[in-house]
């Protein structure tokens, strides 16, 4: 794991935002729940983008912000004590190229990279790195999530078999240049999304992944648009079957053309003594004329008796500032920690890696019509 001795003068924290979209600006709104901390560097090629996050950022607190194009057109050695990359998928890798010998701290969005020899090259430039490198996985930090865990690891369904996830939702949204439309900018679907949950069953299952097979098709989205000529190739439904060494099994269940689904999400983990159910709803913003909705975590013990269901309330304030249920601020909670504390990355570019991995896996198993072997041995070190 990645430890640090960077501190920051009277413990604030400056923050580059690279890559200002909506992502970005979700960054910055929790960003500002923190104390000491500010933007000081919004970096963008859209203007649109930079004005907006600018407006933002002044708009909560932050002044004498240094907005620019690219981040090689300002110092940020001496402008920002951390660096956020939020650009899109593609760009990661030339980013934390020329980013990672500069000693700042990073929180780089997933994926990592989008092809696997750029992931590899940056978990090899980790080995001559100080500087904690934290990759953004959200859904750890779902408060539903994390309760989840918890609930897991105290043993209460005994010991984990297998675990599900179900995602029924909306389609990509658009974004600027529509970059997100291809596979070759965004990894693939099963890259660009669906690592987050490769990640937490990972994390779940804490065992080495060995195995996966799936099937998915581009049926439904965006086959009426094109872009220059081209049509859209990102898959928009598919069904995955992960296996690790110690013989646990997941299933991942992803539909982009649902999004009248409630819940949206469905995490599901079944031990020797019982199942816990976490059920998660989509943003609110896209729900607006619904009754308040919460998260809701089930317990079903193996005897026949009523579920335990428990509601997760998440302060209205963080719901508001992203479509995470407040994960976003408590990621980046834990990071500002990591800069003035010194304690150890949760998210690394180990964790990152492998994610990606496993999702690749998982495309070329949709290319080919075969399961897929996976070696992580390239990706799993203490980085």
């Amino acid at each position: 794991m990645t430890k640090t001795e960077h501190q920051t003068p009277n413990n604030l924290i400056r923050y580059a935002i690279i890559g200002a979209g909506m992502m970005g600006q979700e960054h910055i709104r929790n960003i500002a729940l923190l104390d000491n901390t500010m933007i000081s560097v919004i970096s963008d090629p859209d203007q649109t983008m930079r004005d907006e996050s600018l407006a933002l950022a002044q708009a909560l607190g932050s002044k004498n912000i240094t907005v620019v194009t690219t981040p090689e057109e300002c110092d940020l050695t001496t402008l920002a004590d951390a660096l956020v990359i939020v650009s899109p998928n593609h760009t990661h890798h030339q980013l934390l190229t020329e980013l990672l010998p500069l000693e700042i701290p990073i929180l780089v969005e997933k994926p990592l990279c989008t092809t696997l020899n750029d992931t590899k090259e940056i978990v090899s430039a980790m080995t001559k790195r100080k500087a904690p490198v934290w990759v953004a996985m959200e859904y750890r930090y779902m408060p539903p999530t994390s309760r989840l865990i918890q609930e897991i690891q105290s043993g209460r369904i005994g010991r984990v078999q297998m675990l599900s996830i179900q995602e029924h939702r909306y389609p990509f949204l658009p974004k600027v240049g529509d970059w997100n439309r291809f596979s070759e900018n965004t990894g693939g679907t099963l890259v660009e999304k669906c690592c987050h949950y490769f990640d937490l069953m990972c994390l779940i299952t804490d065992a080495t992944p060995i195995r996966i097979y799936a099937s998915g098709g581009c049926d439904v989205n965006h086959l009426d648009e094109s872009y220059d000529g081209k049509t859209p190739d990102i898959i928009d439904n598919a069904f995955a079957i992960l296996e690790f060494d110690n013989g646990m099994r997941c299933s991942m269940d992803l539909c982009m053309f649902a999004e009248g689904s409630d819940p949206q999400e469905i995490i599901t983990v079944l031990g020797d003594n019982g199942k816990l159910e976490v059920r998660l709803p989509g943003p609110d913003r896209f729900w607006p004329d619904a009754p308040p909705r919460h998260a809701e975590l089930a317990y079903m013990p193996r005897k026949a008796a009523p579920s335990v269901v428990e509601a997760i309330e998440v302060d209205e304030e963080l719901l508001a500032a992203g479509d995470h249920h407040g994960a976003t601020y408590y990621q980046h909670q834990k990071f500002a920690e990591t800069i003035r504390t010194g304690t150890e990355v949760e998210v690394t570019v180990s964790d990152g890696a492998i994610a990606v991995a496993i999702g690749f896996a998982a495309e070329e198993s949709i290319k080919t019509g075969r399961a897929i072997d996976i070696d992580i041995s390239d990706f799993k070190h203490n980085l």
